[in-house]
């Protein structure tokens, strides 16, 4: 069970943890891609329907990542908005190929 006083400084790493492996990781990029190219479409199309996608494909390949890869319990159980976040900076570290460096520097590695 999380902690509810953790700080993000805290549950940064522990986020990465639990995306040890790189499909987990890869599953996470596509939907997180998905989403965000919903959130466009929606934004450009200037239509709402776009937006019903959005948390279908962001949380669908995430939790598919976890229950069917990684074999454990999201995060955004126990802390929604800092998985969020989460989310989204994983998502910029990997697009701007920083994410290794990030997991070497918390010793976790690439895997």
């Amino acid at each position: 069970m999380a902690s509810a006083a953790m700080s993000y400084a805290e549950f940064w790493p522990r986020y990465l943890k639990a995306h040890g492996k790189p499909r987990t990781r890869l599953l996470h990029v596509i939907g997180t891609s998905l989403a965000i190219a919903s959130l466009a479409w929606a934004a450009i199309a200037l239509d709402w329907r776009p937006l019903v996608a959005v948390p279908i494909v962001g949380y669908g390949f995430a939790w598919a990542a976890h229950f069917l890869v990684e074999g454990n319990r999201p995060e955004t159980f126990g802390h929604p908005f800092y998985s969020l976040f989460s989310d989204l900076r994983m998502w910029g570290l990997w697009v701007t190929g920083r994410l290794d460096r990030e997991l070497s520097r918390l010793g976790l590695g690439a895997r």
